[in-house]
């Protein structure tokens, strides 16, 4: 990530926020209530990554926050080997805790920036699921960066699994959609979170639109790419490598 945009948080900011977080991300009813859709999109993505890579043996979460996208895949595709990865080391510890009682598979964990950290081996992995992560980065250099190390250490017909905060190419459009995320805000924790909610989006995030990062996709060398859900400025999209 480029931080030398003085209103933007650092990695250090948003590393420290997370490891405040834990217990509210812990859960898979409402660790991310502020989704819309949170469940389904923890569904539908993890359905469709069994049903890709059905043989699957080796996942890669990263940004995993406390695991619950691992740990819903778990429950389609038992005792995967698991790789977590994340900045906040507390994230991290309750991500490995709950992962290792639900798999006989290995567990290991990454704690650091994406963009620098040893991923691993290339085609390691079988399934790569990225939830709520990727809006961190900044510059078409970090985008192009981090899908080309994410497609190295994809084993050939594995699939990069993705569901996150969007922006819209049309302005009209992105205006529209950050309302009515608003409006799902207020609506589960008033307006003061909602307001406090959307200024840590402008001061930590860096969305792209669905186009960019399919179009990036296939740039990087993605075969196929599938668009699975996608409710006001969030959505689920996949590449099969």
């Amino acid at each position: 990530m480029n931080f030398e945009n003085e209103d933007k948080a650092s990695v250090e900011e948003i590393k420290r926020r997370f490891d405040n977080d834990v217990d509210t991300f812990a859960n898979l009813d409402t660790g991310q209530s502020s989704i819309p859709d949170a469940r389904l999109f923890l569904e539908i993505t993890t359905e469709a990554a069994k049903r890709l890579a059905p043989e699957a043996e080796n996942v890669l979460d990263i940004g995993c926050g406390a695991g619950n996208y691992t740990m819903m895949l778990l429950r389609k595709l038992p005792n995967l080997n698991c790789t977590l990865a994340d900045l906040s080391a507390r994230m991290l510890e309750r991500a490995k805790e709950r992962v290792s009682k639900a798999t006989n598979g290995t567990v290991r964990t990454i704690q650091g920036d994406i963009r620098s950290t040893d991923l691993g081996s290339d085609e390691t992995y079988d399934i790569i699921l990225a939830g709520a992560v990727l809006h961190h980065l900044r510059t078409d250099r970090d985008w192009e960066n981090a899908f080309a190390r994410l497609y190295a250490v994809l084993k050939p017909g594995g699939c990069l699994m993705i569901s996150d905060l969007i922006k819209q190419d049309t302005d009209v459009l992105e205006t529209y959609f950050r309302e009515r995320f608003c409006e799902h805000l207020e609506r589960i924790g008033g307006r003061e979170y909602s307001i406090n909610h959307l200024r840590a989006v402008d001061r930590e995030d860096t969305p792209r639109s669905i186009s960019y990062q399919i179009e990036l996709m296939r740039k990087t060398g993605f075969r196929q790419t599938d668009i699975l859900h996608k409710n006001v400025c969030f959505c689920s999209f996949c590449g099969i490598k």
